[in-house]
């Protein structure tokens, strides 16, 4: 069973179990603080959109759909 792979990339590290074979770098640690702090930032920015009203009901004509029954 594959416990952790670690991409050449360095942007993908998964581990299995709970087994970790590698310790993360502070670099590497500062680096996800900022990105989460900018993510946190972002959230906080968001606008909180107002919902928008129901249309008023609008009665329409469909071409096609008249039909008198002759008797």
């Amino acid at each position: 069973m594959m416990t952790t792979i670690n991409a050449n990339n360095e942007q993908l590290e998964l581990g299995f179990a709970g087994v970790r074979h590698v310790k993360p770098s502070k670099d590497r640690i500062s680096r996800a603080n900022w990105w989460f702090n900018q993510m946190r930032e972002a959230v906080g920015r968001a606008i909180d959109w107002s919902a928008v009203t129901e249309p008023r009901p609008e009665q329409i004509w469909m071409p096609g759909t008249h039909r008198q029954v002759n008797v």
